[in-house]
């Protein structure tokens, strides 16, 4: 499986803006946006644009993380792009100038969601990596703080979701006997919010040129040992996937006030 490296570089600048100058700026941190994949999930939507470029308000999804993320300080934005990427760019081309620098490395197979890494470049400190398709208020300067003071290889952004079971749960013992009946139970289980920030020692634990998702880029570092760390947020957070998923994370940002500002 071949994949080819395309690098081109949208360095523009906003004349008379700074970024973030607070005590978590993340200015030396750079980030990935994974922003290829097909969204199947969310047709018919995804046969005319990429999910990322979904609109949410007066924005795509892809400029409000980008806007979020320089907000934060980053100035080194790197998009992994694939299905309908000359949309994506002619989007970000088009762009006023801005804080961040932005570049392009395009996947000519589809690699996954951890592989695209292998690709890029100077990956040489501290790096955040997220999902193109997703919502939310987090703070990045507190995950990175948190991420460091803990001194994780890797850290995922984690967010409390309650899923309900819809059928009657038993509690049976060794004997079969029944010894508790719950009626359509909720659980409550810590799920990943599509954000994670890593050290460069990961990427030594990513295969070349082959499929690899981030679970098994997680299973990879656990059997070597390296520490992992959960950052618990209870910010709004939206992941993108289907219909309804993308028209209630509409609704919601639009109430709470983002949907025509930056989403910060």
């Amino acid at each position: 499986m071949s994949s080819t490296f395309d690098l081109t570089a949208n360095a523009r600048r906003r004349k008379g803006r700074t970024a973030s100058s607070g005590a978590h700026s993340l200015k030396n941190v750079k980030a990935v946006v994974l922003a290829g994949g097909r969204g199947t999930r969310l047709a018919p939507y995804t046969t005319i644009l990429p999910k990322p470029l979904m609109p949410v308000g007066e924005h795509s999804i892809l400029e409000i993380v980008v806007e979020q993320l320089e907000q934060a300080g980053v100035v080194d934005v790197r998009f992994s792009v694939g299905y309908l990427s000359h949309l994506i760019r002619a989007v970000f081309d088009s762009r006023p100038e801005s804080s961040a620098e932005i570049t392009y490395v395009a996947e000519t197979d589809a690699l996954g969601t951890a592989a695209p890494l292998k690709l890029m470049t100077d990956l040489d400190s501290t790096f955040i990596v997220m999902n193109g398709d997703v919502l939310t208020t987090l703070d990045f300067g507190d995950l990175v703080r948190y991420h460091r003071e803990q001194g994780h290889a890797l850290t995922i952004a984690t967010h409390n979701r309650s899923i309900k079971i819809d059928y009657g749960i038993l509690h049976v013992d060794l004997m079969d006997r029944v010894r508790a009946f719950e009626e359509k139970p909720e659980m409550v289980s810590a799920v990943s919010m599509g954000i994670y920030v890593m050290e460069p020692e990961v990427l030594e634990h990513v295969p070349e040129k082959t499929y690899f998702d981030f679970p098994d880029l997680v299973g990879a570092l656990l059997e070597s040992d390296l520490p992992i760390g959960a950052y618990r947020s209870n910010d709004l957070w939206f992941d993108i996937g289907r219909q309804e998923d993308y028209e209630r994370a509409v609704d919601a940002w639009s109430r709470n006030g983002h949907a025509n500002g930056n989403g910060a």
